[in-house]
């Protein structure tokens, strides 16, 4: 069965030629279009779509404002953003109102539909530049760079495993990426991944990989220019 979406963007061009683009590809239905966040909100609530692709910046109800809403009153509705926007605060509002993807303007069609499959099955899609953005909001807050006494591996109780996973998480890799590496299934990867939050105290990937970054598994990324 086909993912039906929806649309949000306020300017006509783009809306329109995305929604042409995707329903000619396989797996998707457009099944609307919305100008702004406010008949975003109306075409979930009467179409019930599988996913919407949501700009965020809308005159009147804008994309965080619309995404709150259609996390709490329409959950079976995954909220993708597509921005021209990759600033750190405007992430962060996304991702915290419940948006599972975040792409900018440049993605691919592909990137998108994939985009969209994920969040449709619960996962996260990050465009590269919103995980290094993220990724430097995370070293910048970490502590510093030097491993700290008595939080080693060892002394967290990082396995062999764990601890190549940390590494290559680290190197930007995803769960689908470190699994070809390791040589192992991306479930057994997700196992590993959950271990390691649990075992190191953080809740997210930047967390963890600010982690490693300041107990030595990998060198600190350069800040952005």
């Amino acid at each position: 069965m086909n993912l039906r979406i929806v649309v949000a963007d306020d300017q006509e061009v783009i809306r329109e030629g995305l929604m042409t683009l995707l329903d000619l590809m396989p797996g998707i239905d457009v099944v609307g279009g919305a100008v702004d966040g406010e008949q975003a909100l109306e075409q979930v609530a009467a179409l019930r779509p599988d996913a919407i692709l949501m700009d965020l910046n809308m005159p009147g109800t804008d994309g965080i404002a619309a995404t709150v809403c259609i996390t709490q009153h329409h959950p079976h509705t995954a909220v993708v953003v597509l921005t021209t926007y990759a600033e750190e605060p405007l992430i962060l509002d996304a991702l915290r109102a419940g948006a599972r993807g975040y792409l900018t303007k440049d993605a691919g069609k592909a990137e998108i539909v994939r985009a969209i499959e994920a969040a449709v099955t619960g996962h996260t899609t990050l465009a590269p530049a919103v995980h290094q953005q993220l990724l430097d909001a995370a070293v910048r807050t970490a502590p510093a760079a030097a491993p700290r006494p008595g939080r080693s591996a060892d002394t967290v109780g990082l396995t062999t495993r764990e601890q190549d996973v940390l590494r290559l998480m680290a190197q930007g890799l995803s769960n689908a990426a470190i699994g070809r590496r390791l040589v192992i299934g991306e479930a057994t990867v997700k196992t590993h991944v959950n271990h390691l939050f649990a075992k190191l105290g953080t809740r997210t990937r930047a967390e963890a990989v600010a982690w490693a970054h300041g107990h030595g598994y990998a060198p600190p990324p350069q800040p952005s220019a």
